[in-house]
Order: C-alpha cells, then sequence, then structure tokens
C-alpha cells in the first residue's frame, strides 16, 4: 500500500512537471511566431519562475536532519506507568538555498501491538533552516512505544510544487503497568491455619527486634516505631525498619490466555494487580517470583533483587493475551522452576472447576495455593459463592473489582 501511495505521488509531481513544461513551450512558440515585448515579457516570467521552482526543488529537505527529546515531567525516567504522558521535542536542521515559508511535519507513534497515532502540526524555519517542534502525547496505555520516521512537507511560495522527506530521529521509551501502593498483605503478616485434613500452619514474616534501616512513615504505624531523630534531620516523618524472619518464597502466577478473559479492561487490571505485587514484594524484601502462564509457561524464579524484578515489571510491559492454549500444560513444562514450599497466587479470572484443578496441583507438588481472582468492572452473579468455596478449602482467595480497591482487599477489607 505505502508503494502505490508513493507511486501516486511521483506521478503527481511529473505530472505538475509536464504541464509546466508545456506552458513554457507554448510562451516560447508565442515569442517566435508573435514576436513583441509582450510575448518576450510572458516568457521571462515563465522562465523566472521555472527557475525558481527548480531551485525549490533542490532544498535540503530530503537531506534534512532531526534530534528527538522526551521527557515526563521535569526529566525523563524510564518508570513510565500507564496513565503517564510524555512531552516531545523534534529539532530540525534543513539545508538549502531559500528560506521556506512553512513546513509540515508528521509524526507516527507506534505501539507494540500494532497500534499507531499520528501527529501533525506545522512550524516555520527560521533562515537558516531550523526550527522546532514540540507537542505532548495522550495518556499512554502499558506497552513498548518507538517513533517511525518523520515526514516533513514544504510546499513554494505559490503553491505548485511539493517536496517531501523523512527524518530519522530514534525515540522508544516503555510504559510499565499501573500500580497501586500495598500497605499490608494478609498472607504475609499473620498465621493462618488452613482448613482440612491436610491442613498447613504458614511461616510468618514476622519482625525482629534488629533495626535494619529507616523508611518513609505509612499511615498506621505504630508511635513506638517512628524514628524521632531521622524525622528531625529530614523534616518529614520516618519510621524505624526491622529485619524480618525468613518467609516461604512466593510465586506470581499470572494468566493470560484469551478465552478467561472477557475484555482487554479485564486483563489489564490482572497485568496491573501482578506488578503491584511485585512491587509490595520488592519494598518489604520478599523472595518474589513471576510465571506467566499461557500455551508456554515463562518463569522468572523468585528473588529479593531489584535487578530481577525489574526484569519482571519489563516482561509484563511486552505481555500479550494468548489466543489459545492449554494454562495446565504451560505449568507443567515449568515445574522444575517452582521452588517447593512456596506460595503458589495464582491471579486469574477464572471460576470454575479449571481452577480448583491447579490448586490442586499445586498443592500435590508441595506449594501453597492462594487465589486473586479478577473480578473486571462490576461483580458477576455467585462471585461470593464461588470465593466462599474456594476459601472452604482452605485457599486464601480475594476477589478485586478494580485496582483502587486492591489495597483494602489484600489487606484482609472488603
Amino acid at each position: 500500500m505505502s508503494s502505490n501511495r508513493m507511486m501516486r505521488k511521483r506521478s503527481g509531481r511529473s505530472g505538475r512537471i509536464w504541464v509546466f513544461a508545456a506552458i513554457w513551450l507554448v510562451c516560447m512558440l508565442y515569442v517566435l511566431f508573435q514576436g513583441g515585448k509582450t510575448s518576450f515579457m510572458l516568457l521571462s516570467m515563465v522562465t523566472l519562475l521555472g527557475i525558481y521552482l527548480w531551485i525549490g526543488s533542490m532544498s535540503g529537505v530530503s537531506r534534512a536532519q532531526g534530534t528527538r527529546y522526551l521527557s515526563s515531567g521535569a526529566e525523563y525516567s524510564e518508570t513510565l506507568h500507564a496513565g503517564d504522558q510524555i512531552h516531545v521535542r523534534l529539532h530540525l536542521s534543513i539545508p538549502g538555498f531559500l528560506p521556506l515559508p512553512y513546513v509540515i511535519v508528521r509524526e507516527v507513534l507506534k505501539r507494540h501491538t500494532g497500534e499507531s497515532w499520528s501527529f501533525e502540526e506545522s512550524i516555520i524555519p527560521s533562515i537558516k533552516g531550523n526550527g522546532q517542534l514540540s507537542f505532548q502525547t495522550t495518556p499512554l496505555e502499558r506497552g513498548r512505544y518507538y517513533f517511525a520516521d518523520t515526514e516533513i512537507i514544504t510546499e513554494d511560495i505559490f503553491g505548485l510544487m511539493e517536496n517531501k522527506g523523512l527524518v530519522s530521529a530514534p525515540g522508544e521509551f516503555r510504559v510499565l503497568p499501573r500500580v497501586v501502593f500495598i500497605p499490608y498483605w494478609q498472607l504475609n503478616n499473620r498465621k493462618t491455619r488452613l482448613a482440612g485434613p491436610d491442613s498447613v500452619l504458614t511461616r510468618t514474616r514476622r519482625e525482629t527486634t534488629q533495626i535494619n534501616g529507616v523508611r518513609d512513615y505509612v499511615y498506621g504505624d505504630r508511635l513506638s516505631r517512628i524514628h524521632w531523630n531521622a524525622t528531625a534531620k529530614t523534616g518529614s516523618w520516618k519510621s524505624k525498619e526491622f529485619e524480618h524472619e525468613t518467609v516461604p518464597k512466593t510465586m506470581l502466577v499470572l494468566d493470560h490466555l484469551s478465552a478467561h478473559y472477557r475484555s482487554g479492561d479485564q486483563f489489564e487490571l490482572a497485568v496491573s494487580t501482578t506488578a503491584s505485587l511485585l512491587e509490595f514484594g520488592g519494598r518489604e524484601r520478599m523472595g518474589i517470583g513471576l510465571c506467566t502462564a499461557g500455551q508456554k509457561g515463562v518463569v522468572i524464579q523468585p528473588s529479593e533483587n531489584a535487578m530481577e524484578r525489574q526484569k519482571m515489571l519489563h516482561h509484563l510491559v511486552d505481555l500479550d493475551l494468548d489466543p489459545a492454549g492449554d494454562m495446565m500444560g504451560g505449568l507443567e513444562s515449568s515445574i522444575r522452576l517452582f521452588p517447593q514450599g512456596s506460595f503458589f497466587v495464582l491471579v486469574s479470572p477464572m471460576a470454575d472447576e479449571k481452577a480448583l484443578e491447579i490448586f490442586r496441583w499445586a498443592d500435590a507438588r508441595g506449594m501453597i495455593p492462594c487465589y486473586v481472582h479478577i473480578n473486571g468492572p462490576g461483580r458477576q452473579a455467585g462471585q461470593d459463592q464461588w470465593m466462599e468455596a474456594v476459601r472452604k478449602r482452605g485457599i486464601h482467595g480475594y476477589s478485586v473489582s478494580s485496582l483502587q480497591e486492591l489495597p483494602a482487599v489484600m489487606g484482609g477489607g472488603a
């Protein structure tokens, strides 16, 4: 399609050239057969116009160069989250003999999913051919973005001839999923005796009396935890941070089979929930890992390393719905990477026997199942009964309908 469009543009330009050549030939014949000052003046004007158009076509639009600058707020950062906007500045340098009246700049921003957004604006270059285009994108969703080659278009002052060129000004960035601050996760902060004949006493992440450092004050911290010296020095509330006892590792298992989701927004909620739990694990120094379960399971083993957590978040950036596959098959192929005795936290919208089968599979392999059900906007009929059935089997169950309610749900609230 693009090649056909280029051929149409070239044919349109060559057609204009032939029309102008025909006009010049008619003026020349008029001088030869009619003579006189009028015919000579007419031929001179057309000739001068042709020289001007020829010089204009030799302008450096095809040799233009550009430099792109990306910023978010005061300074550009790799840590962009869904909903943020990017401010783009494009500096252009167009060589040439004649000053250009204006230049139309067309930008195309592409997403890794194939979506694209176009931006078009006109600028007036300086006498030296320098110009700058500034614009701000719309709020961006999770994904990997890059700018295609910039198209610049200019015309002569009469609007007779159009010159085009492409400028390569690379610009790539990633937008991480939306996250919400989770101050407390019930699973890792209290003893729970699971129901059933095979009940297990989970180990808790209790704090020791050994101070490990100072952190920002979190609403709800006891008065005895406040670090008064650090608070006085910094001018903001600081709390003592204590070392924790060892707890089992945690594996977050994100379901990304398209057959299980009703809409793209529900899948984005699942991804954001997983990213928020990863942020919580990093902040609490948990050994937390990630498995994206689809046709093939991709596993990043639990670690307290910040670089490994960033690797998990960047993996979520590129994640899309898997159109087909067997989730159980993907888990079976990756079972050797799951630590025995770890928490098996399934993030999925499933509410049927398939989910219970996965829980039995995890329990049979020495893991402690936990369920974060992605309900999506609104509540489906029978949701409360389903979650109650899950909890009766001794499984921690959380139902999430929106990202804003995630902190309360994970902390044991309604």
